[in-house]
């Protein structure tokens, strides 16, 4: 990306001030992009049509992404905190603007969300856990369920 000219290119270097692991090929980021292109991005996707179409899988399926997109981030910057305390290496300006403006907030956007969903459809589940129990307790006391041995 680093020698592209178009928009996404310019984008990318960009926010290459905030982390020049973008430039550098690095491992980590190149596997954590894949995945995010490859897996989250095209769920994130169907989770926005089965929210628009009330699909009953979009619960168990918006978890799945959040959690993914949760544990992304923790990983990034987990191994970038690693290679800053560990090993000394720095990969952002010393301008706060790009420490706090893109690296921190930009990225905590992504724990937020996904963090907000993920409690949504724990929640979401959990009702719904509870009113297939209570309807169950329900039949059986009607004598239309056989009571378990």
């Amino acid at each position: 990306m680093a020698g592209q000219q178009d928009f996404f290119g310019q984008l990318w270097k960009e926010y290459a001030w905030s982390d020049s692991r973008y430039l550098t090929s690095d491992p980590f980021v190149l596997c954590m992009e894949t995945v995010t292109a490859v897996c989250w991005g095209p769920l994130s996707f169907c989770v926005a049509l089965m929210i628009t179409f009330q699909h009953p899988l979009r619960h168990p399926l918006q978890a799945l992404v959040s959690l993914g997109q949760i544990y992304g981030d923790v990983l990034y910057y987990a191994t970038s905190m690693f290679d800053h305390y560990h090993k000394g290496v720095t990969y952002c300006r010393p301008e706060a603007y790009y420490f706090w403006g893109y690296y921190f907030f930009m990225n905590f956007i992504w724990i937020v969300i996904p963090g907000y969903l993920l409690y949504s459809s724990i929640e979401a589940s959990g009702r719904a856990f509870q009113a297939l129990e209570k309807q169950s307790k329900s039949a059986q006391g009607n004598g239309h369920a056989k009571k378990k041995n």
